[in-house]
């Protein structure tokens, strides 16, 4: 255990810190990092390196190399720079490198190199040019923040979201500043510049000057200021050699530090650990590497060659030519349990499972000691957090096997903590493998989370260990494998050096019917890289037809599109097609096209029957259907014609066209229509009064009520009206205008063809009983009762109906006499039912 802390430094009474190699670099570096613009990610991300940048003097005719490597320095992507001066470079949260050139151009690629977009940091910064860059992170995602050759500063706080905001001057400023920095408060960014021993806050409003709280006396210059990972901390070097740290806001003070080093560092970042008191900063010169915090003496390294300093959540990590390195402070969990003469709970539970493997009794004596100080959870608890934090995996192991020890011996310890820790340590050693390269501590696993290491090894291509890692953490496959295959698809379907038939056949034979993974973006992503083919291929495997018609008429395949639109049985999506077709195709192909498709030409018929009666006809002249074509010439003769010619021509034509159909009965009908509105017509003009557009019955009896009785009859037998019918009506109409006499006129112009019982119904209708006995004595012997009854004769009802011998009458009698009044004839019916039987 001594020799475990053989690389602890303390700095001050209450901290330690250790440096560990993460990986010996074998990349095959042709300049020094000096000469070259370097950017890298946090999070263990990727490095970038801009060879030959255009500060140094070459042949004009060398271009600039820009080149990506992995953490552990395994070459991901290379490309000659064929663009305009690079000022700086930098990584987005996405893993997106951002290149700002000199005339404000922002250049963003992929990790392997690949070209995403540009943007334009505005027309001032092009016109000015750009002095110095810097690439920040905020909630909202990666923002640039420009230093203009006018001295003005231009930044946006969301590359993905680009909102240029230009920063209010700083007054009296010459020349650029000796340093500067983003912050962020308040949700807002902000710009920390140095002018002389001057400090300038810039927001988007105004600029102040500020002034560090407890700043040493004597200071003429800040040569270089550093902002810690989350934004809440700030560090300032001064000319004097001494480093303030405080507060972001620059309200409070947290100390300082005198590092006796007047020359200017070339990097300066903050190393701290979430939740920890401690704070620290790490200063860097050409070869000496110094920690600086809380505490009289510092910590001091020699640098062997050149190195560069990438600030992360809980340390920092060093990369030089050869050699890849973390520094942090060393957690409080590994502090108790390995430093020397601890007696922590979970050193002794550590001593205690070693000895327990020499199978020696002290492995009992430690036990015991434990558990009487009631401490046995604490040092499982102590083991797990410390196994953690451990970057090798023996020391992994070795905590891990006393925590499972101690669990032995302890009722009720849940397990989850345990199990946990288990597969995040399984997950971040296989991250941190050398041919990956992702070197995540585990304060930073928790904060990336498993969903974005997951899109950060696709973004690496590496999808048989992303889904190895979703299969063994068992993640909903929506989650996890689907999400994994889908993105394989997308990269499978750019290599263009493989077939379409092969292509297509891979991706279905590995992707099936998961389920979460839609072909249509797949497909998508394959018309995006030209392979039209492909893409349709692809969509033969798209269950949803609603997801194959879109993408199938953006490739204008349209008739592909309304096959499988007409295969799904969805309306909707079989009308979006027609009108789609209508508009590309012209008229003549699209009628040939629905010729071809029956239900597509039922569907576009109702959509014309609504919105376009004029195509709806030419559909009906193509396919010489003369029944659908007649019947659209009458409703078109009422829809759209006032004129009584324009009308009567447009059923003449529809009359032709059902003789085409030989439909003679429609054509009749249609003729009499015809000859009814000529007459219509002419009614209007000689009696006044509204005739046209009424029926054959109605305009007789408009006739009727209007007294004209000859003329009604004149049009019943041109029209052929039934002598049933025409009584009916004039009956029906005499009655409505209580013209009595004229009606009994009428009832004795001849034997009525319908008898005479609808008269007495007629008058009972109109509540008038004395002209309906008129014609109840005319009523036939097979309707007699009825007609009495109507009447109220109910005693005349019985006699008739006894007369007749018919029980049907007779309960018909029966049903309307009243106990008050016709009981006497209740009784008869009664007396006569009797004798009926007996006889």
């Amino acid at each position: 255990m001594d020799c475990y802390t053989a690389n602890w430094n303390p700095l001050g009474d209450s901290a330690f810190y250790r440096k560990y190699e993460l990986y010996s670099m074998d990349w095959d570096l042709k300049e020094e990092l000096r000469d070259c613009l370097v950017a890298a990610a946090p999070y263990g991300g990727p490095i970038a390196l801009l060879r030959n940048p255009w500060q140094k003097e070459k042949a004009a005719s060398v271009r600039p190399v820009l080149d990506i490597y992995s953490a552990s320095g395994m070459p991901l992507a290379s490309l000659l720079w064929k663009s305009g001066p690079v000022v700086s470079l930098g990584w987005s949260a996405e893993e997106e490198l951002l290149c700002v050139q000199e005339d404000g151009a922002v250049l963003v690629y992929g990790l392997h190199g690949d070209f995403r977009r540009h943007f334009s940091m505005g027309n001032e910064v092009l016109q000015n040019r750009v002095l110095d860059a810097r690439i920040f992170h905020t909630e909202f995602g990666s923002g640039v923040a420009i230093l203009t050759g006018a001295h003005r500063f231009t930044l946006s706080a969301n590359v993905g979201d680009l909102k240029l905001r230009r920063m209010p001057e700083v007054p009296g400023l010459q020349s650029a500043p000796s340093c500067w920095t983003t912050l962020c408060q308040d949700r807002v960014a902000h710009i920390l510049l140095a002018v002389g021993p001057d400090l300038y806050l810039l927001d988007h409003a105004a600029c102040s000057a500020v002034t560090p709280p407890g700043l040493a006396p004597g200071v003429s210059s800040f040569l270089q200021m550093a902002v810690s990972f989350t934004y809440r901390h700030l560090a300032l070097f001064t000319d004097t050699g001494y480093i303030w740290m405080g507060t972001a806001s620059l309200k409070e003070k947290l100390c300082e530090f005198n590092c006796n080093i007047r020359a200017p560092p070339k990097q300066m970042v903050w190393c701290s650990r979430p939740r920890s008191k401690e704070r620290a900063v790490v200063v860097a010169w050409e070869r000496r590497l110094m920690v600086v915090g809380d505490a009289p003496e510092s910590i001091q390294f020699v640098l062997d060659e050149d190195s560069y300093l990438v600030p992360e959540l809980d340390g920092v990590r060093i990369f030089s030519r050869s050699t890849h390195e973390f520094l942090h402070e060393v957690p409080a969990a590994s502090e108790e349990i390995f430093k020397i003469a601890s007696m922590a709970p979970g050193a002794l539970l550590l001593e205690a499972q070693k000895e327990y493997e020499k199978e020696s009794q002290k492995a009992d004596e430690y036990l015991r000691e434990i558990q009487e100080l009631g401490q046995l959870t604490q040092a499982v608890q102590q083991c797990i957090e410390a196994a953690g934090h451990e970057h090798q995996p023996d020391m992994q192991k070795s905590l891990l096997r006393a925590a499972s020890f101690g669990k032995c011996f302890l009722d009720r310890f849940p397990p989850d903590n345990f199990v946990r820790m288990c597969q995040d340590l399984r997950v971040l050693n296989a991250v941190r493998d050398y041919h990956i390269g992702i070197p995540l501590t585990y304060s930073q696993y928790k904060q990336l989370t498993i969903q974005v290491l997951l899109d950060r090894l696709v973004l690496r291509r590496l999808y048989p260990l992303a889904i190895q890692i979703c299969e063994y953490l068992r993640l909903p496959e929506v989650q996890g494998v689907s999400r994994i295959l889908a993105h394989w698809a997308c990269y499978k379907v750019q290599q263009k050096d493989v077939s379409d038939e092969d292509v297509a056949r891979a991706i279905n034979q590995k992707l099936g019917d998961t389920p979460g993974v839609s072909y249509s973006d797949i497909a998508a992503r394959a018309y995006g890289c030209g392979r039209t083919e492909l893409a349709i291929k692809l969509l033969e495997y798209e269950p949803r037809s609603g997801e194959q018609v879109p993408l199938l008429l953006k490739m204008k395949r349209s008739k592909l599109a309304l096959s499988k639109a007409i295969e799904s049985g969805d309306t909707d999506l079989v009308f979006t097609v027609l009108l789609h077709l209508k508009n590309e195709l012209n008229r003549g192909d699209f009628f040939m096209t629905l010729r071809n498709q029956p239900m597509a030409l039922s569907l576009y018929r109702q959509f014309c029957k609504h919105q376009e009666l004029e195509t709806l006809k030419d559909l009906y002249n193509q396919d010489d259907n003369h029944q659908e074509l007649g019947s659209f010439h009458i409703r078109a003769s009422y829809a759209a014609e006032e004129r009584i010619e324009g009308r009567v021509a447009a059923l003449q034509t529809a009359a032709d066209a059902f003789y085409k159909a030989k439909n003679e009965f429609a054509a009749k009908a249609t003729e009499d229509q015809m000859r009814l509105l000529r007459l219509q017509r002419r009614l209007e003009d000689e009696l006044g009064g509204r005739f046209l557009d009424l029926s054959l019955h109605n305009t007789v009896t408009t006739l009727i009520l209007g007294g004209h009785n000859k003329r009604a009859e004149q049009l019943a037998r041109d029209f052929r009206i039934p002598d049933k019918r025409l009584w009916w009506l004039k009956l029906t109409a005499l009655a409505d205008l209580e013209d009595w006499e004229e009606l009994e006129k009428f009832s004795k112009s001849k034997k009525s063809p319908i008898g005479y019982l609808p008269f007495v119904e007629i008058c009972m209708k109109q509540h008038n009983k004395y002209e309906a006995k008129k014609y109840a004595s005319r009523v036939g012997p097979e309707q007699k009762v009825k007609a009495l009854l109507l009447v109220g004769e109910v005693a005349q009802a019985a006699d008739v109906a006894i007369e007749h011998r018919n029980e049907a009458e007779l309960s018909l009698v029966l049903s309307h006499c009243t106990g008050a009044t016709d009981g006497a004839t209740a009784d008869k019916i009664q007396r006569a039912r009797a004798q009926a039987q007996k006889k």
